[in-house]
């Protein structure tokens, strides 16, 4: 609950200053100009008016109180990080290993999850002070091929739902090493200018832009890796990561859209291919609609033994995942739907088949689903 807080949190400041940013007037009053502002925003909500200004780079006198905005974003990562090692280091032979995707050592995949987060910062760094610096398109090409290339490589070595999830702690590790180690440290320089009384540096207040205007781009991609363990049609695909690379970037995409909006400029364009992108991708990852059968009817008693020994391990108790708890025959039933979902048409349960169940206990399992 706290991390998906902070992140609406972020999320939403992200939102609302770059919308803040880009839809910036010049000032009307020749003296506002000449104090510094560099542009100005009216605004109604709550029942009030709103004023907002930006100077060009600070004002005479140091603004008391000063508020900072970065607590969401360590929040948001710091809790994102601690749910990482409780659900998936803690529990890395059935969360994050899958022996039929990549024969690892439960040290060794989680080894390669924190250098991932690593390496994600820093070849986007790099790339930011060498690409960055001359082209933002540039950049934004190379960025594409490095997440592209995060969500091959994730796939290749980790459970289908922990790819996603640890393509999701890459970026977001990049927006949230954005904030720390460039967008705080500009704005600690712009203040120690003012506090010192001398004209400060634009240099790293303009690098501090681009930089929030990349994370404003990652949220929504960053959100939908947030949710995507509950979407097994979508990283249960037989080719999951090319989903995930093509959803980023409709959703990327999209934030384009009411950015462009935001400065006055209607692409529709835009909303027209995602929304034909996001039909053609729903009809690509859909499910069939039954599970392929052969043979005769299978009662439940002949499944019964399979639930017990590769599902009821942990969908018992009070401790059972989202509640679904596979014990009885009536519970079981129940969930036929979900059943065929999760493990016959995606095959993401058992996650990576921990209890290693066979092709011929799911073709057990989908022929009693049929007989429904």
């Amino acid at each position: 609950m706290l991390h998906v807080t902070a992140g609406i949190a972020w999320i939403g400041a992200s939102f609302y200053f770059v919308r803040l940013d880009l839809s910036l007037k010049p000032p009307k009053r020749s003296e506002d100009a000449e104090s510094g502002i560099a542009g100005e925003f009216w605004g109604v909500h709550g029942g009030g008016l709103y004023h907002s200004q930006k100077y060009r780079l600070a004002p005479a006198e140091m603004p008391e109180p000063l508020h900072w905005f970065k607590w969401e974003a360590y929040t948001t990562w710091l809790s994102g990080f601690a749910l990482l090692v409780v659900l998936y280091y803690f529990d890395a032979g059935v969360r994050l290993v899958d022996p039929a995707v990549a024969d690892l050592a439960d040290w060794q995949a989680i080894a390669l999850s924190v250098s991932g987060l690593l390496l994600a910062w820093l070849a986007y760094d790099l790339l930011c002070r060498t690409v960055g610096q001359r082209s933002q398109v540039a950049l934004a090409v190379a960025g594409f091929a490095l997440f592209a290339l995060a969500a091959w490589g994730a796939s290749e070595l980790f459970t289908a739902r922990a790819a996603f999830l640890q393509v999701g702690a890459m970026v977001g590790t990049i927006m949230a090493a954005n904030v720390l180690l460039v967008i705080i440290p500009a704005h600690r320089k712009l203040v120690h200018a003012m506090e010192e009384r001398r004209e400060p540096d634009a240099t790293p207040l303009l690098e501090a832009k681009r930089r929030s205007v990349h994370n404003n781009y990652l949220t929504l991609p960053v959100l939908f890796t947030m949710l995507a363990g509950h979407f097994a049609f979508a990283f249960g695909h037989e080719h999951a990561w090319v989903a995930l690379v093509l959803i980023a970037v409709v959703l990327a995409g999209v934030r384009h859209f009411f950015n462009l909006w935001h400065t006055g400029r209607r692409a529709w364009w835009i909303l027209a291919i995602a929304l034909v992108a996001v039909v053609a991708l729903a009809l690509w990852l859909r499910p069939e609609e039954t599970a392929p059968t052969q043979g005769a009817p299978v009662p439940f008693a002949q499944v019964r033994g399979v639930f017990a020994e590769r599902c009821t391990t942990c969908h018992s108790g009070v401790s059972a995942p989202a509640g679904v708890r596979l014990e009885t025959e009536s519970e079981i039933t129940a969930r036929a739907d979900d059943i065929e979902r999760q493990v016959i048409l995606t095959r993401a349960m058992p996650p990576g088949n921990a209890t290693g169940m066979t092709e011929e206990e799911r073709e057990q399992v989908a022929r009693w689903v049929a007989s429904k």
